[in-house]
């Protein structure tokens, strides 16, 4: 039985305003209602952060509409939802975290082929104004060059 899982939310945002320093995927601890609401595609990532409270991975501000066919047990749609990681990985991103200018952002939203939720995360580092202008024109330039080898 394979599943057809395309279900692939990105924060577009994150990779412009930040520089990824190490990446990690980790589950999510999500109720019935939520993961409903996830395989429809209804969820975002934008203005979502991680921290770390007593050793446990936290992600805020991550959106999962409430699902249309929920009773009373919806759920919140901008609840805090754990990570699950090893400890080794969690101790990396704890000691990564602490460097001053350095946080912990979500990055892609996905579906793996099991039927879990998995949502990769990055330690990243923020850009300066004149980063993200660099980023541009890179991007500019690299469609130009696409561009011009399709002719």
């Amino acid at each position: 039985m394979a599943l057809q899982n395309n279900i692939v939310i990105k924060n577009k945002k994150a990779s412009f305003d930040y520089e990824f320093v190490e990446t990690f995927i980790a589950g999510i601890v999500l109720t019935g209602t939520e993961i409903k609401s996830l395989r429809l595609g209804k969820a975002g990532l934008v203005d979502s952060y991680c921290v770390i409270v007593h050793n446990e991975l936290w992600v805020k501000n991550m959106y999962i509409a409430e699902y249309f066919y929920g009773t009373y047990n919806n759920h919140d749609a901008r609840k805090d939802r754990k990570l699950l990681l090893n400890r080794k990985e969690l101790n990396k991103i704890e000691q990564l975290s602490k460097n001053t200018g350095f946080t912990v952002i979500p990055t892609k939203l996905f579906i793996n082929e099991k039927g879990l939720a998995k949502l990769v995360i990055a330690v990243a580092k923020g850009k300066k104004a004149y980063d993200k202008r660099q980023s541009l024109k890179e991007k500019d330039d690299k469609r130009e060059m696409d561009r011009m080898f399709k002719k």
